[in-house]
């Protein structure tokens, strides 16, 4: 099978009859190869098979190497569009250092900057296992820090002795629509605060 980034052009083509398609987009209709190369060397263009699964092949008149450049532009395209969310794990530990949670914390922000989702785990050890609540303040520290970006795709809860937890980025238009909602918010606020400031006791 022909793979997208290899066409048949020109004389290459083995088809006898192809439905060929004009230099300006008109549908021309099936004609033979031989009129379709005429008509594409009359042009100064070129002949592309650009449907070779089609009875008869679907042929374009057009410049091949602009053609190819969209096709590659296009496929681009579509493999941003269908790029994979990879999960990042980040682990701590229940008595985690302050310095070590701050580490811990920038790479999660990288990595909802990335637009990847994370699982965090915190790790419980031996008699670590008593001390349950820690490594649920520890989690809650760390949603509180992003919570006006993040969906929390799944709650804190133990699978075996790591509490794990997945939270994933919130698109960029919600973050704004939260700080205009927030602002907006602030503004009543300060509105009702005044209002009331100024009643008569």
């Amino acid at each position: 099978m022909r793979t997208r980034n290899h066409w048949l052009i020109n004389h290459q083509i083995r088809s006898p009859k192809v439905r060929l398609i004009g230099e300006n987009d008109e549908q021309i209709g099936v004609v033979t190869i031989k009129k379709a190369l005429a008509e594409s060397k009359d042009a100064g263009l070129d002949l592309v098979e650009v449907a070779p699964n089609a009875k008869p092949p679907v042929a374009r008149i057009i410049d091949f190497g602009k053609f190819k450049y969209q096709e590659e532009k296009k496929l681009k395209k579509q493999k941003k569009g269908s790029k994979k969310t990879d999960i990042k794990e980040v682990r701590f530990s229940p008595f985690i250092a302050e310095g070590d949670f701050d580490t811990r914390m920038v790479r999660i922000t990288e990595f909802l900057n990335e637009g990847n989702k994370i699982r965090i785990v915190v790790k419980f050890k031996g008699r670590q296992m008593n001390s349950k609540p820690f490594g649920y303040k520890l989690i809650e520290k760390v949603i509180l820090k992003y919570k006006d970006r993040i969906n929390i795709d799944m709650e804190p809860k133990f699978i075996g002795r790591h509490l794990t937890c997945v939270i994933s980025p919130i698109s960029k238009t919600k973050i704004k629509q939260n700080e205009e909602k927030e602002k907006k918010d602030n503004k009543n606020v300060e509105t009702k605060d005044k209002k009331n400031t100024g009643k008569k006791v």
